[in-house]
């Protein structure tokens, strides 16, 4: 069984970049594909040396910091992959990967981590948020992602399993494509995070700051309650507007590296998180420390949080993405903080772990395999034995 992998683009370690780790793990001697690879020297050590067969894209001017503004290439660009000399393809996708072409003599099975996001449910964000919402510019957006959109669904048909990270992209993938996924949750590096049982009086939230992470609600409503702390860790676009935001009781630490992040994790008295997640990697960290969960409650994080009134309960959900309702949700964690224990976040957190992604992802390839070469098998058999029935 010769295997490929097929990621989107390389330029950081994050989410989708740990679950081809742990592909590679599964399957060392795989090869691996991509639209571009501009990852730095100290973020490659997961491709354990390996070397990434990219497209042109990777040569075009100015790729290296604007590769994104390629988008209407990429369908193009991922279609000239070669993959004719693999048994089985793996793409891990959220953009463009899983259009990469097949025969039938192959299987691909795409792990999705979302569809096209601002090509389906949330263009109307995105477009806002890139003021691309209006004029000529806008226009010329709309009409590109609808094409995109078109291919989008096309390549569905060229995928032979799918696999969402998550129910909720299962039910996206079903929306979007009109096919079943079977789920398997992300990777998360649940033994990285030290569990506490011992809390400190502050509250933590810890993530990108970028628009749809909703930071500003956060902070917001902690402005609001100036008896309880907040301290954030995260730097990005949104930084000036929280630091406008901001009160005597919320601490900004920006950008801080893993052990400080580790360390402020398992001392927290919980952790806030205000996005609408496709899985959520950081709740999980948060419980894999010891530490209740407040959080918006859609996407990802039903799936991932246990909530107060349920067995063994590991959190608390809001269901606005309004300051209001996270101050809410904040009194009541404190009401009945002592129904949550620490232990029992770390337990929960444990079923995401590493070890059952790669155990999950090797049965399901496998099985997979072994299905379609039992048919392929059957289908030669029925030839043989018609040639000898037409011979007799």
């Amino acid at each position: 069984m010769k295997v490929a992998i097929v990621h989107e683009w390389l330029s950081s370690y994050a989410g989708s970049e740990k679950v081809v780790e742990q592909i590679l793990r599964c399957y060392p001697d795989a090869d691996i594909f991509a639209v571009c690879d501009f990852l730095k020297l100290e973020d490659r050590a997961f491709l354990n040396d390996k070397k990434v067969t990219t497209t042109f894209i990777q040569r075009l001017p100015w790729a290296a910091k604007k590769f994104q503004s390629y988008l209407p290439l990429m369908p193009l660009a991922i279609e000239q992959l070669d993959m004719s000399a693999y048994d089985v393809v793996i793409s891990s996708s959220h953009a463009v990967a899983k259009g990469v072409i097949t025969g039938p003599d192959q299987i691909h099975i795409s792990y999705v981590h979302s569809p096209i996001r601002y090509a389906w449910d949330f263009q109307h964000q995105y477009l806002r948020e890139a003021g691309l919402d209006k004029g000529l510019k806008g226009w010329i957006a709309k009409y590109l992602l609808h094409k995109i959109r078109i291919w989008d669904y096309r390549t569905a048909a060229g995928v032979t399993h799918f696999i969402g990270n998550s129910k909720f992209i299962g039910r996206r993938i079903n929306k979007v494509y009109g096919r079943q996924a079977s789920v398997i949750y992300p990777p998360v590096n649940t033994e990285k995070f030290k569990f506490s049982d011992t809390k400190e009086d502050f509250y933590l939230a810890a993530c990108r700051m970028v628009p749809y992470k909703r930071v500003d609600l956060i902070v917001s409503a902690f402005a609001k309650m100036p008896d309880k702390k907040l301290v954030v860790i995260g730097d990005g676009s949104e930084m000036d507007k929280i630091k406008k935001l901001a009160t005597n009781n919320i601490t900004l630490l920006g950008y801080q590296d893993d052990a400080s992040l580790i360390d402020y994790m398992k001392r927290a008295k919980a952790y806030v998180f205000a996005a609408e997640e496709d899985f959520g990697i950081s709740p999980v960290e948060a419980q894999a420390s010891g530490t209740p969960v407040i959080t918006f409650g859609k996407g990802g994080c039903l799936e991932t949080v246990r909530p107060l009134g349920s067995e063994k309960p590991t959190g608390v959900f809001f269901f606005e993405q309004t300051a209001d309702a996270i101050c809410k949700a904040v009194h009541t964690f404190e009401q009945y903080a002592d129904q949550i224990s620490p232990a029992d976040c770390r337990e929960h957190a444990l079923y995401f772990s590493e070890k059952r992604f790669c155990a999950e992802m090797t049965s399901f390839v496998e099985q997979s395999w072994r299905e379609y070469s039992e048919g392929l098998l059957n289908i030669q058999a029925a030839k043989t034995q018609n040639i000898y029935t037409h011979q007799d």
